[in-house]
């Protein structure tokens, strides 16, 4: 009688992984990994700004609407608290996020006007890290979304998908790389065109 339960509990087992089960904590496992990777990078593009915007105020101080935009963008992106298996969660994320990097974007405009600050070389230092952590952000960004298509695709397909009801795995929301490009578009920056020459007065004709 007690090999019974054993056996029974041994064919659950075997059930199981011929329906995808493991397959599925597998994926949702390297799901939470992209997410977690991707917070990490957002974190260390959040964490460079505060001195980003210091430098820049120290040769820039009148460009106050720049410099603001970008606190104010960092701010409301710190105020989102995310739960990304919520899809209106992490849309509100992604488009928080993307308001920064246009807001970024404008602030590097403006750099553009002072060549004492591209020089200044606390600014450099921290435009080379904040490029290579916006290239960290599109790698690990790139990575979940497949993660998260793996995971979709899989839970979907057949026998995998009754597997997945029956524990309660359902889709997961993915972030939509359209719209983020969209908002991440920088307007453009008119710094005002050369004012016209003025007509010089001839000399009067000799008489």
């Amino acid at each position: 009688m007690r090999v019974f339960p054993l056996l029974v509990f041994s064919l659950v087992l075997v059930l199981l992984s011929g329906c995808g089960y493991n397959q599925i904590q597998q994926k949702d496992e390297a799901v939470a990994a992209g997410w977690s990777e991707v917070l990490n990078q957002y974190k260390r593009r959040a964490d460079l700004i505060p001195n980003l915007v210091s430098t820049v105020k120290g040769y820039a101080a009148q460009e106050q609407q720049v410099l603001i935009g970008v606190t104010e963008a960092r701010a409301k992106v710190g105020q989102i608290q995310v739960n990304p298996d919520d899809a209106a969660s992490l849309q509100a994320f992604q488009q928080a996020q993307g308001e920064l990097s246009s807001a970024l974007s404008r602030l590097m405009v403006v750099v553009e006007n002072y060549p004492n600050l591209k020089s200044d070389q606390a600014f450099l230092n921290l435009q080379t890290q904040l490029e290579g952590t916006e290239n960290r952000i599109t790698v690990a960004r790139g990575r979940y979304i497949q993660a998260v298509q793996d995971y979709n695709t899989y839970i979907r397909s057949f026998p995998q998908n009754l597997t997945a009801m029956m524990f309660g795995h359902d889709q997961k929301p993915n972030f939509t790389v359209e719209n983020e490009r969209e908002i991440q578009d920088a307007p453009s920056v008119d710094f005002g065109a050369p004012a016209p020459a003025q007509p010089q007065p001839q000399p009067a004709p000799a008489g």
